[in-house]
């Protein structure tokens, strides 16, 4: 039986990185070898989509109200992308202290 997922983001500062998950959106974690951290995710789902590529993955985190954790993000000195209105709901970018970026978004669609 699966009973979960393991989402892996690659990162050039992978320490950064955790000391965000950890300490801004503040993800329970647990220690499994001296500093390598592994977070809990809140609720998640999985979509398909159609693609001319296979192996293409996105990681977005979810809130029900965008405009909300934006400003709670940016008072913790995070960087927002403008939002953008997409038929399945609004979407802002999340800069990383590594430099990659995941996307929130407020979702219309319901969820599963």
């Amino acid at each position: 039986m699966i009973n979960g997922a393991h989402v892996i983001i690659y990162s050039k500062n992978a320490d950064a990185d955790r000391a965000f998950l950890r300490n801004v959106l503040q993800f329970p974690f647990v220690d499994v070898n001296n500093g390598w951290l592994i977070f809990a995710l809140p609720k998640s789902e999985v979509a398909v989509h159609p693609s001319d590529e296979n192996d293409l993955h996105e990681f977005h985190l979810m809130t029900d109200d965008l405009d909300g954790e934006m400003a709670r993000l940016r008072k913790a000195g995070v960087g927002c992308s403008e939002p953008t209105t997409q038929g399945w709901g609004r979407l802002t970018r999340i800069k990383l202290p590594g430099g990659g970026e995941v996307g929130l978004y407020q979702p219309r669609h319901a969820r599963p």
